[in-house]
């Protein structure tokens, strides 16, 4: 297949004009950490963006950052890091699990994909610091959207579009972020032994409280890296100040006393790393499934597996379920979302993360739309990308 490279926004337009004018179609990549998601692009060339790479403007005062969409996240992180700063949003490093190097991620990749980590329940997602991007539609036309600062009103709110939407309705050539101040402290308070619905009281009563939590999660006996196998352990997340981390966690063991006495753990950064990049938790060849529904179904979502057939774990307080499963012709499918629709119902929705690229090409991997909501998408798209140039079925199967 032919690879074409544009390290430049001129270059990048120039690729999809001449493609869209000859009726083909483009596969969109940076350092490629990310092709395991969705279904497998079918294009007749790539279009390799990696070049396009490097810090535009970073102004720490204003805590707003632009860069090209081929930045290593790792560069920005060390970059805001200097400063005292950080990605509030949590990027999960994913790239492990579909059998990339660790920190292979880039800025646009990030945003294409549009899944944050386990901050979520406090910090919102990607598209939630999403700010302004420049960009390349389907018919090679530049255009912009959003702005470089934080409060910023005109016009529609393009970015949270473009976020998730896997390179489908153009190529970012640039964007901004907002980037936030990092913690000054943190500790993560662990109960061992909870089953899961105890876990699951236990995370929600403490996210509907006062306190201020950063994150949730619960990893039964069996499931976990390390330490974890052998025991349940449910972890919530404190950070901030000094001062306010230590009052709060008093005040969380106070609150879920009949829980138990937790364990204070200070070094946690590689507790929620692994929670958040999942590779961690499974091995070679295993299917891997990303369930959001409401906490209160999560329990009862599990137990409807096939018990002995699956293993599973919670984070955002049991409103995220990541399934790990044995390899299957179907990708367990069937299993997977008939559990979610006996249980959530239309309140859920079920994303096969990671499976061989003979099951994403059968099944699904997104959950499917309501018919209203897919003529919606289709025509969103058809604005977009009239000539389908871009990531061809990466989210919807090619006809």
């Amino acid at each position: 297949m032919t690879t074409i490279h544009a390290d430049t926004a001129d270059a990048v337009a120039e690729a999809v004009r001449e493609a869209y004018a000859a009726g083909r179609s483009l596969e969109v990549v940076g350092t490629g950490s990310r092709r395991g998601y969705g279904r497998p692009v079918d294009a007749d060339a790539v279009l390799d963006v990696s070049g396009l790479s490097g810090i535009v403007d970073y102004d720490p005062a204003e805590l707003v950052l632009t860069a090209r969409p081929g930045t290593p996240i790792t560069e920005i992180t060390a970059l805001v890091a200097g400063h005292g700063q950080h990605l509030a949003f949590d990027p999960p490093d994913l790239a492990p699990l579909w059998g990339g190097e660790p920190g292979a991620g880039t800025l646009g990749g990030l945003l294409g994909l549009g899944l944050g980590g386990s901050r979520r329940v406090s910090a919102g997602a990607p598209r939630d610091h999403f700010l302004g991007f420049a960009a390349v539609n389907g018919r090679g036309e530049n255009f912009s959207a959003g702005g470089k600062v934080i409060k910023n009103v005109t016009g529609y709110d393009l970015p949270k579009l473009l976020a998730g939407s896997l390179g489908t309705l153009a190529v970012l050539t640039e964007v901004t972020i907002k980037i936030l101040p990092a913690p000054r402290a943190a500790t993560t308070l662990t109960w061992f032994g909870l089953d899961d619905r105890a876990a699951i009281t236990a995370m929600t009563r403490a996210l509907n409280s006062p306190l201020v939590l950063q994150a949730a999660a619960h990893v039964p006996a069996g499931c976990g890296a390390c330490a974890d196998r052998v025991r349940a352990a449910t972890r919530l997340h404190l950070a901030g100040v000094p001062v306010a981390v230590a009052a709060n966690a008093r005040n969380l063991t106070d609150l879920l006393g009949d829980f138990g006495v937790p364990e204070a753990i200070h070094d946690v950064a590689a507790i929620w790393r692994d929670i958040g990049g999942i590779e961690r938790f499974t091995k070679p060849g295993e299917i891997v499934w990303r369930v959001v529904l409401p906490p209160s179904t999560a329990a009862a979502f599990t137990a409807a597996l096939a018990p002995g057939n699956a293993r599973w774990f919670y984070d955002w307080g049991g409103g995220l379920v990541w399934v790990i499963l044995p390899d299957a012709a179907d990708g367990h499918a069937a299993m997977v979302r008939g559990a979610l629709a006996a249980t959530a119902g239309a309140d859920g929705h079920a994303t096969l993360v990671r499976a061989p690229d003979a099951v994403r090409c059968a099944v699904a991997p997104f959950q499917p739309l309501a018919p209203t909501l897919a003529a919606l998408s289709d025509r969103v798209r058809q604005r977009f990308d009239p000539g389908g140039v871009l990531n061809p079925g990466r989210i919807w199967a090619t006809s």
